[in-house]
């Protein structure tokens, strides 16, 4: 079955045919626009904003405007990660390619700390290193605006739809998603996606088996065995480490309200607000490592999701931060290093420190255990 074909095409990415009409929409999008306006020239006038919009706009149909393709698109976006790489990482590296095949799809299922820069990094590893970069899968819930739903599109992201009430909507979606995803690695594309749905605010990386028995809907349905249906998918766990999270107080911020009130609600634009601070924000090191792909027969959900945790965990690197924040191999950490991070925390609200050292904790917690 086509990837492209009415049954998914709510949830695709744009194929090369939709990517033009589609920069061309967002570029004339006002909210977009004003988006960029208030992220670049937010102290300006109000009286220059209105003069500056239409020469923003011919700007950007000058820059994007002969833009016909994926891979053009790509293109594009690569410039923008290589710059964001050198500005805002001391060092990016990453590991265990050399057991995959570049032939080979591959369902690559991740820790997830940042929403926008784990699938990024993920991506530029595999493109470095000659292979496909991957479609990514993107929770409508970040996708309220129509012009941030078109860039996301155009940049290989898929729609996992979230929400829905009736079971038997939530049912048919997730089929729809399951079979989209089948469908992808079948006709040549690899596929990353979190462990579970959001991130993992207190560090502690946890599949959820609801994942995997997503992706067996498809199967099931080819009345295939749950074993020999997930070992087809090729999944390859991927641990992602920032030796900085440049959300960790917001982090800390949303356990703290939920420990004190049972609850926390997210203002209207805090995810799009998490995602710039993603891309803007200082990460130090961070480092992608890619496991091996699951090939045993695994009986059930509970099974394959413990293997996928158990191989985040031993693959994770661990930085300063995490061994600091541990109080672990101190004598082997540089005073420079420590005086940072001591710094760091000082800037965060008291009541919210000890919960941002246990976010950076956990990771060397979860790895000891295994």
């Amino acid at each position: 079955m086509p990837c492209s074909t009415d049954k998914f095409n709510k949830i695709r990415p744009y194929n090369d045919t939709e990517i033009h009409p589609t920069i061309l929409r967002i570029i004339n999008n006002n909210e977009f626009l004003n988006a960029i306006i208030s992220f670049r020239f937010n102290k300006l006038p109000k009286f220059i904003i209105w003069l500056i919009k239409p020469l923003i706009r011919y700007y950007l149909l000058y820059k994007w405007g002969s833009i016909n393709s994926i891979d053009q698109m790509q293109q594009v976006v690569g410039k923008y990660i290589t710059r964001m790489i050198t500005s805002t990482t001391t060092e990016f590296t990453y590991s265990g390619l050399d057991n995959l095949n570049r032939s080979k799809n591959y369902l690559f299922v991740s820790n997830h700390r940042d929403i926008s820069m784990d699938p990024s990094f993920v991506n530029w590893a595999l493109h470095t290193e000659k292979f496909k970069t991957s479609r990514i899968a993107m929770g409508d819930n970040l996708l309220k605006k129509p012009f941030i739903s078109d860039i996301m599109r155009m940049n290989k992201s898929f729609i996992v739809i979230r929400g829905l009430t009736a079971p038997r909507k939530m049912l048919k979606a997730l089929l729809n998603l399951s079979q989209f995803i089948a469908c992808s690695l079948k006709n040549g594309n690899s596929i990353w996606i979190a462990q579970r749905e959001g991130r993992a605010k207190d560090g502690n990386d946890k599949t959820d088996p609801v994942i995997l028995k997503m992706f067996y809907m498809a199967g099931k349905k080819q009345k295939k065995s749950f074993p020999e249906y997930i070992k087809s998918l090729n999944i390859v766990p991927v641990a992602i480490s920032y030796e900085f999270d440049t959300c960790d107080q917001q982090k800390a911020q949303e356990l703290y309200k939920k420990a004190q009130t049972g609850e926390y609600k997210k203002s209207e634009f805090e995810d799009i607000e998490s995602i710039i601070r993603g891309i803007v924000g200082q990460k130090g090191a961070v480092n992608v490592s890619f496991g091996q792909p699951l090939q045993e027969d695994y009986e059930t959900p509970e099974d394959a999701a413990l293997e996928i945790d158990s191989q985040i965990y031993k693959n994770y690197k661990l930085h300063s931060t995490n061994f600091i924040a541990a109080e672990k191999h101190l004598a082997e950490i540089s005073q420079n290093d420590k005086d940072v991070f001591k710094a760091r925390l000082q800037r965060i609200p008291s009541e919210l420190r000890e919960i941002v050292i246990s976010i950076y904790a956990n990771p060397v917690k979860n790895k000891d255990a295994y």
